[in-house]
């Protein structure tokens, strides 16, 4: 087996537990089409989505947190209270302060322990996985939770185009451990602040104060900005990530993109020049883009749909709204 590159020497981390959540409320194509006045061809053609996932109004971001995390934890052989730190990735928790993290260390029983939110939008994931892998190289932490989670049906207009059909809810968790070999390769990551407004919401929370009449903040997309962008700079990024690692393409078990478009996951398994060896996620079409949750929940599918890839190395790499980016190639759990 390829062992990943590491700069370090003595202390590692690794992924050891997986879990995730997936509402049972799944919504077809022909139940939004008529407000946006297409077909379920036409979103099937452009996107690859047949239905994605979303979570009745009782349900919210520390609920799915908290279904993913318990199942990630037992996973993982441990505990809450073995649990040294909480990190949840999201941009749909509607309350600005208290962190959802800090909520859940309560509801898991964890502890005290140090928990806060990161706002990285469809990168999350790999951003708290980068921060969480330096932690626990780091020594300051054996074991860190972290949560990719998203609600979001709570901002989408059902009458826009750009990027209303493309979204679902859920929640993707991880546990991070420490780890005798490496698990985690370096982490390739930014951002490209310039094209900032290419994903964005249509007005700032802040205008509902000063207009009671405004309207709620929903998303919005440039989509043929942003699928260039994803195809052609995100392909040497991931490119980037696999020298990183000291791996090449042939060496790994699985590629795990961020969820954003069918026509996306496919060009860039093509640019990267895949085998067909390599198992690729491509959660999307049944769950939709689930923003930072897509990696953690595009990966717990592909290990319970594959088990043979326990213990393989996998290319994967969110991107969106920012613009920001993270990739990494991690060994499965």
């Amino acid at each position: 087996m390829t062992t990943l590159t590491t700069t370090e020497a003595g202390r590692f981390s690794r992924i050891s537990g997986i879990g995730g959540y997936r509402s049972e409320h799944a919504v077809p194509n022909e139940a939004l089409v008529g407000p946006i006045d297409s077909s379920d061809e036409w979103i099937r053609q452009r996107t690859g989505i047949v239905t994605r996932h979303r979570a009745g109004k009782d349900v919210g971001v520390l609920e799915m947190s908290e279904e993913a995390a318990v199942e990630a934890i037992a996973n993982a052989g441990l505990k809450p209270e073995d649990i040294g730190g909480i990190i949840i990735a999201t941009v749909t928790f509607g309350i600005p302060t208290p962190s959802a993290a800090s909520a859940l260390t309560t509801r898991l029983g964890t502890g005290p322990v140090p928990a806060w939110d990161i706002s990285a939008a469809c990168a999350g994931y790999c951003y708290a996985i980068a921060q969480a892998d330096g932690l626990v190289r780091s020594g300051t932490m054996d074991n860190i939770l972290v949560v990719g989670v998203e609600k979001l049906s709570d901002f989408v207009d059902p009458t826009d185009r750009s990027i209303s059909f493309l979204l679902g809810d859920g929640a993707g968790a991880v546990v991070v451990s420490s780890s005798e070999t490496p698990g985690i390769s370096a982490s390739v990551w930014g951002s490209k602040g310039e094209n900032w407004e290419t994903i964005r919401v249509t007005n700032s929370f802040l205008s509902l104060k000063d207009d009671p009449e405004a309207p709620f903040p929903t998303l919005r997309q440039d989509g043929p900005s942003v699928f260039r962008w994803a195809v052609w700079e995100m392909a040497d990024v991931a490119r980037q990530a696999l020298e990183a690692a000291g791996v090449a393409p042939e060496d790994l078990g699985a590629f795990i993109p961020h969820q954003a478009n069918m026509r996306i996951i496919d060009e860039l398994a093509k640019q990267l020049k895949l085998p067909e060896s390599v198992k690729i996620g491509r959660d999307i079409a049944d769950n939709g883009n689930t923003s930072a949750a897509s990696i953690p929940l595009a990966t717990e599918r592909l290990l319970r749909e594959n088990p043979d890839l326990h213990g393989k190395l996998a290319l994967q790499i969110g991107f969106g709204a920012g613009l920001v980016y993270g990739a990494q190639v991690v060994v499965l759990p």
